[in-house]
C-alpha cells in the first residue's frame, strides 16, 4: 500500500468522491455507496474505520439500524433484496439484547431518520435513546417518534426544565446542527396541536447550535431562543395541520425578538397568514436573500399587514427572492378586493426573483407601478404576479 493512504486526511479526500447516485430510490435499496464504502471496510485494517463511519453516517431507523437485529433480519428481507413492507406486522418488541444488536454502530451515525410510524411498536419497551447517538448532528423525525422517545425517556418531566437529571438527552440535541420534525398526514386525537407544539417548542430551545430548522409551528419562547443563535441560516416553519390554532399572543416580555443575524433564507407554510405576520412584525432578518410565504387563504387586509411587514424587516438590502402564494378562499369575492402590494416591495434593491400568485384579491399593477419597479429593481430577472384574474 502506498504511504500516502496512511494518511488519513488523504484517505478521506478519496473516499469523499463515492458519491451518491443523483436520483431518489426506492425504500430499503441500497445504494452504490453504500456497497462501495462496505467493500472498502472489508479491504484493510487501514480502511476499516474511516469507511464504516462514511457507510454508517446517515441512517434510516426503519430499515439500516433494524437490520442489525438478528431475529429481525430475516422477516425484513424474506423476499430477496428488498425489505417487506408489512414486515413488521405483528412482530414483537425488541428486548435489551437486541436493543444492543439494534445500535451496535450508532457511535458512527451523524443524521438519523426516524419517520417510520409502523416501526414504533418495535420500541416501547427499549425506547430509542438519543444519547446512543454521540455523534449525532442531524435529526430528521416525525412528531409521533418524537412523543414517543420524550414520554418514555424524560418519564414526564417538563423537556425545557431537564437540564440536570437528563444531561445526555439535552447535550444530545444541544449538539444538533440540522433539525427537521415532520407531521404526519393525521394526527390522533391523542396528539392534539396544542400538545404537538409543546413538544416541539421545548425540543427547538435545547437547540444551540443549529444551522437549519424545519418543523411545524412553535411558540414564541422558541422562536426569541433562536433569533439568539448565530449559527442559524435557514428557518422552515409550519404546515397546514398544526395551523389551526396559533401560539397565544406574544407575552409582554418578548414584544421583538433578537436580529437574527445569519438567517439567509426563512419560509413558511400554513393555513392563515396571521402567524407568520406575527413573527416577521417582530424580527429583523438582515442578511436575507430568499423569503417563502406559501398559504391557504390570503386577505387583502393579512396581504397589507404582511408586505408591510416585510418592507420593515431591515432586509431591503439582501432579499434577493420574494415568494407569495396563496389560493382562493371559497367565501370570498376577490374581484371586489383590490391592493396595492408591489410598492411595499419596491425597497428591496437587489430583487432578482419576484413571484406573487393571490387569488384572493386583485393586486394593482398600471405602467406608473411598472416604471417604479424597473428603476427600484435593477438586478430584476424573473417576475411574475398572478390574481383573481388569472383563472
Amino acid at each position: 500500500m502506498h504511504q500516502a493512504l496512511l494518511i488519513p486526511e488523504v484517505l478521506l479526500e478519496i473516499f469523499s468522491h463515492v458519491t451518491e447516485e443523483p436520483f431518489v430510490l426506492p425504500a430499503g435499496v441500497i445504494s452504490l455507496s453504500q456497497k462501495s464504502f462496505a467493500a472498502l471496510a472489508t479491504t484493510c485494517k487501514t480502511f476499516y474505520e474511516p469507511a464504516m463511519n462514511l457507510l454508517w453516517n446517515e441512517m434510516d431507523i426503519s430499515e439500516s439500524l433494524l437490520g442489525c437485529v438478528t431475529r429481525l433480519h430475516p422477516l425484513m428481507y424474506r423476499s430477496g433484496r428488498l425489505p417487506v413492507w408489512n414486515w413488521a406486522v405483528g412482530v414483537r418488541p425488541l428486548s435489551v439484547d437486541e436493543a444492543h444488536q439494534f445500535l451496535r454502530h450508532s457511535a458512527r451515525t451523524r443524521s438519523l431518520i426516524m419517520l417510520s410510524n409502523r416501526l414504533l411498536h418495535l420500541f416501547s419497551d427499549i425506547p430509542v435513546m438519543l444519547y446512543d447517538f454521540p455523534r449525532l448532528i442531524s435529526l430528521t423525525i416525525s412528531t409521533r417518534y418524537l412523543n414517543f422517545l420524550l414520554s418514555h425517556t424524560l418519564h414526564h418531566h417538563h423537556l425545557a426544565t431537564a437540564n440536570e437529571d437528563l444531561p445526555s438527552i439535552v447535550t444530545r440535541f444541544a449538539a444538533l446542527e440540522r433539525l427537521s420534525i415532520i407531521t404526519p398526514d393525521t394526527i390522533d386525537a391523542v396528539d392534539s396541536t396544542a400538545d404537538v407544539l409543546s413538544r416541539i417548542s421545548d425540543v427547538v430551545r435545547l437547540c444551540k447550535q443549529l444551522v437549519t430548522l424545519s418543523c411545524p409551528l412553535f411558540d414564541w419562547a422558541a422562536w426569541r431562543h433562536i433569533s439568539n443563535l448565530s449559527t442559524l441560516t435557514r428557518v422552515d416553519v409550519g404546515d397546514t395541520l398544526t395551523d389551526a390554532t396559533p401560539p397565544s399572543p406574544l407575552e409582554r416580555d418578548i414584544t421583538n425578538f433578537s436580529p437574527f443575524s445569519n438567517v439567509t433564507a426563512l419560509s413558511f407554510l400554513l393555513h392563515g397568514a396571521a402567524y407568520a405576520i406575527t413573527v416577521i412584525q417582530h424580527s429583523q432578518f438582515p442578511s436575507l436573500k430568499e423569503f417563502k410565504l406559501d398559504l391557504s387563504v390570503l386577505s387583502s387586509p393579512e396581504a397589507e399587514q404582511l408586505f408591510r411587514a416585510l418592507s420593515k424587516c431591515k432586509a431591503c438590502e439582501t432579499l434577493e427572492k420574494n415568494f407569495v402564494y396563496s389560493l382562493r378562499h371559497e367565501y370570498n369575492d376577490p374581484q371586489t378586493n383590490s391592493l396595492s402590494v408591489i410598492p411595499y416591495l419596491l425597497c428591496f434593491t437587489q430583487l432578482r426573483t419576484l413571484n406573487l400568485a393571490c387569488y384572493d384579491f386583485c393586486i394593482n399593477l398600471d405602467d406608473d407601478i411598472l416604471l417604479e419597479a424597473v428603476s427600484a429593481w435593477p438586478h430584476m430577472r424573473n417576475l411574475e404576479v398572478e390574481d383573481s384574474r388569472f383563472d
